[in-house]
C-alpha cells in the first residue's frame, strides 16, 4: 500500500475506528493510543487485502485485539490503575426524558458492546465481525442475540 492509498484508507476509517473503540471503551485518551497503535500494527504487517473494506475490517481486528490485550495487562498488573468501566445508567424520573444510548452501552460488557457496535453501528455481517473479534460465524449469531437482550433489559430499566 502507498501512502496515498494510506491516506485514503485514514480519511475513511479513522473517524469509524474511533467511534467503535469509545463506545467500547470510554476513555478518550485510551483510544487516542489504541488507534494510532492499530494503524502502525497496519502498516508494519503489509497487508494487502483486496478492498478497502477488507482493510477496515482488519483494522477493527487489530484495534479489538488492542483492547483486549490492554483489558487483560490491567487484570494482571495490580501495580496499573484499575479503569472504572463506563457508569451504569441511572433510572429517569420522567417518561419525558430520552434514553441515553451511550449510557445504555456503558451499562453492558465491552464483548457486549463490541459486538453490538459492530453489527448495527457499522453493519457488518456475523461473517465479518466473526474475523473482526476472531470468532466463529456461529458463535457471533448466539453472543448478539443474548447482547440483544441484555441491551433491551437495559432500555427497559431506562424507560
Amino acid at each position: 500500500m502507498d501512502e496515498p492509498e494510506f491516506e485514503e484508507l485514514y480519511r475513511d476509517t479513522s473517524q469509524r475506528l474511533r467511534t467503535y473503540l469509545y463506545r467500547v471503551c470510554g476513555e478518550r485518551r485510551l483510544v487516542e493510543d489504541l488507534v494510532q497503535e492499530a494503524y502502525y500494527r497496519f502498516l508494519r504487517s503489509g497487508f494487502s487485502g483486496e478492498t478497502r473494506e477488507h482493510a477496515a475490517r482488519y483494522l477493527f481486528r487489530i484495534a479489538t485485539n488492542l483492547l483486549k490485550d490492554h483489558w487483560s495487562d490491567l487484570k494482571r498488573s495490580p501495580e496499573l490503575p484499575v479503569e472504572e468501566p463506563p457508569e451504569r445508567p441511572s433510572h429517569h424520573d420522567s417518561p419525558q426524558e430520552r434514553i441515553d444510548v451511550h449510557a445504555a452501552l456503558g451499562a453492558l460488557g465491552g464483548r457486549d458492546r463490541e459486538m453490538l457496535w459492530l453489527a448495527y453501528a457499522e453493519g457488518y455481517s456475523h461473517d465479518e465481525i466473526a474475523g473482526i473479534l476472531g470468532l466463529k460465524e456461529k458463535s457471533v449469531r448466539v453472543l448478539l442475540f443474548r447482547a440483544k437482550n441484555r441491551m433491551l433489559r437495559v432500555l427497559k430499566e431506562l424507560s
